[in-house]
């Protein structure tokens, strides 16, 4: 299974994004489907989870601003940004959590300018 994620780019305080994360299996395979971040010098954060069932879940610092979607006919996983912060600078990673072991794409870079 592979996840390619992309989307990231640069933009200014207050702008969006669009991330996508197209995975080469489909994703009616897997129960939850998660974005993570991980900034320069910082520990790897968890961002947002989409379930199969629907329910989305947020980290408290992204809850109002990102909205985590998935298109299962297009294998696709979205996370729309939106008010971006400087504080959203980082290396953005889709992720199968629910595989054994964890499956990871190889991350989109997401800078947010002040």
């Amino acid at each position: 299974v592979q996840l390619q994620a992309s989307g990231g780019g640069l933009v200014r305080t207050c702008e969006s994004l669009r991330l996508s994360c197209l995975s080469s299996t489909r994703l009616t395979n897997w129960q939850n489907v998660a974005w993570q971040r991980q900034a320069l010098g910082k520990q790897r954060e968890w961002v947002a989870t989409s379930s199969a069932s629907g329910r989305t879940l947020y980290a408290d610092s992204v809850k109002g601003r990102f909205t985590i979607s998935r298109d299962n006919a297009e294998n696709t996983v979205y996370l729309q940004m939106d008010n971006l912060k400087p504080e959203d600078t980082a290396l953005y990673y889709c992720m199968i959590p629910g595989a054994n072991p964890p499956i990871w794409g190889q991350g989109t870079q997401v800078t947010v300018s002040s």
